[in-house]
C-alpha cells in the first residue's frame, strides 16, 4: 500500500513532525479506547490531582462507543463516536501528554 505512513503507538512522538493533514496512517500497538464518561473521569482526577490509570504520556486514545452486548458477552461491537462531547475534555488530557486522539 503506497501513499501509508505505517506508525507504531510506541513511537508516535517521533512520528508526529511527519504527519500532514489527510495522509492515511496504520498504527499499531497499544490504543485506549474511551467516550465522554471516561474522559470526563480523567478530568477530573486531574482536577483532584490524582493520578490517571494509565500514564497518557504519547499515548492515543480513539473515541468509541459500545453498541449492547449479546447475551453472555461483556460487552457488543465498539464503533467510532462523535467527538464533540469529549472536545471540552481534550485540553487537559493533552497537557498530560496524550499525543493523539481519533475523533469521526
Amino acid at each position: 500500500m503506497s501513499g501509508i505512513l505505517y506508525l507504531k503507538t510506541s513511537m508516535i512522538e517521533n512520528d508526529i513532525p511527519r504527519l500532514r493533514i489527510g495522509n492515511k496512517v496504520m498504527i499499531s500497538g497499544v490504543i485506549y479506547t474511551a467516550r465522554d464518561a471516561a474522559h470526563k473521569r480523567l478530568v477530573e482526577l486531574i482536577d483532584q490531582g490524582k493520578e490517571l490509570p494509565f500514564d497518557a504520556r504519547n499515548q492515543i486514545i480513539y473515541y468509541v462507543g459500545p453498541s449492547p452486548a449479546r447475551p453472555g458477552n461483556p460487552i457488543g461491537s465498539c464503533g467510532p463516536t462523535t467527538s464533540y462531547r469529549m472536545d471540552v475534555y481534550t485540553p487537559q488530557l493533552l497537557s498530560k501528554g496524550l499525543k493523539a486522539h481519533r475523533e469521526r
